[in-house]
């Protein structure tokens, strides 16, 4: 019986070139906002043509590795920002079909102990950011658009206040695709905002006393709400989180 040999895949040249330049920035030779050579001295450094270093360059810019700066001819070293990192990976979530109840189980892994972080960890601007994002939602929380972007505000302050860039990151993701039900909750759940008015103010209260078990336990139940909230609203927590959901298929 004769071998098989699986296809070689040959790999564009301007993948190698950005793979190349990729490793010394992940290896921190190239250090954030160290200027690049121009595109012709890179292409005769590495033995290609311009077009395809440009080409490189154009991949590792939509990575967020490098930049042009205003006023610059030259790409910079830079870092990919949290924002465009959650976005990226709340997409590809979405695109596995992942559903609401497991958007919801992960936020009762994470969130609490989160919350007994920040109290240990806080300082005095993060619990003036926390209070002021719990005020902008008891406060503005008639339009449901607006009270989801103060509410995921509330939950993004808590992860800055444990300062860990890890723990601050991985929840971004979750918040972004907990934010379409949770406005649907807020539209059909009479009771929900003043009940997230309390858990939020028990938890700054807990985070500015220190008192990280209790900011745990009011944690446990400000995510356990959202539960209930689905059922009353009637949202289905199988149906698959995707960026048209407008909460009209439930029961699917």
């Amino acid at each position: 019986m004769s071998v098989e040999f699986q296809q070689i895949l040959i790999e564009p040249a301007y993948r190698k070139v950005a793979a190349a330049i990729g490793e010394r920035i992940l290896t921190r030779r190239l250090r954030e906002g160290e200027r690049l050579p121009a595109e012709a001295e890179l292409a005769r450094q590495l033995g290609v043509n311009r077009s395809t270093v440009r080409e490189a360059l154009r991949e590792l810019e939509s990575h967020g590795l490098v930049e042009r700066r205003p006023g610059s001819k030259l790409m910079s070293v830079s870092r990919p920002r949290q924002q465009a990192v959650a976005e990226g990976v709340s997409r590809a979530l979405a695109l596995h079909d992942v559903t609401f109840l497991e958007v919801w189980v992960a936020l009762t892994i994470l969130e609490p102990p989160l919350a007994e972080v920040a109290a240990r960890c806080r300082d005095s601007a993060d619990i003036v950011a926390l209070a002021a994002a719990a005020a902008r939602f008891a406060a503005d929380n008639t339009d449901a658009s607006r009270a989801v972007a103060h509410a995921a505000q509330f939950f993004r302050c808590l992860g800055q206040a444990t300062h860990n860039q890890v723990l601050s990151l991985a929840q971004q993701p979750l918040l972004q695709l907990l934010e379409p039900s949770l406005r649907i909750v807020i539209d059909k759940v009479p009771q929900a905002r003043a009940r997230i008015v309390t858990a939020e103010r028990r938890i700054v209260e807990a985070v500015q006393t220190g008192q990280a078990p209790l900011a745990r336990t009011w944690m446990e139940k400000h995510i356990r709400d959202f539960r209930k909230g689905y059922e009353i609203a009637g949202i289905d927590p199988k149906h698959p989180v995707d960026a048209g959901w407008q909460g009209g298929r439930t029961g699917a």
